[in-house]
């Protein structure tokens, strides 16, 4: 298999497994890869780790259900896979520049990471990504 697609299969999984605990140990033994061949190839792809893609992604699903539901702000952070609302309070202030109370209250939703895309420029190649929103590791 080659790397950009491996990206593509990892991607797909933690989309599929998004508020699920997951660690790149799982996607790994899911992929029959190498923990350390996986976080290589994917920062490699990427210019960032499976954890930030991983914690960005889930902050942005959070920052979508704020604006989007009146669910609870604790709940939101248990969905997105925090084991406290502090925790998921401080990873969501470091994001997003704001508490999730706040962002609520603003009513306005900019997602900080998008769903990695890969699309075909030629003939049978993966040859670019789409990185929308990356925040630097």
């Amino acid at each position: 298999m080659g790397k950009e697609l491996l990206v593509k299969l990892a991607v797909t999984y933690i989309e599929e497994h998004l508020f699920e605990e997951m660690e790149i140990e799982k996607i790994a033994k899911e992929l029959h890869y190498s923990k350390f061949y996986l976080a290589r190839v994917f920062r490699e792809y990427t210019g960032g780790t499976i954890y930030k893609y991983i914690q960005n992604r889930r902050l942005t699903e959070a920052a979508r259900m704020l604006v989007e539901t009146k669910i609870p702000i604790v709940d939101i952070a248990y969905k997105v896979n925090y084991q406290s609302q502090q925790a998921f309070t401080q990873a969501f202030h470091q994001v997003y520049l704001c508490t999730p109370q706040v962002y609520r209250k603003n009513r306005f939703f900019y997602p900080k990471q998008t769903r990695l895309m890969m699309y075909k420029k030629k003939k049978g190649l993966w040859k670019e990504m789409i990185w929308k929103g990356w925040m630097a590791a």
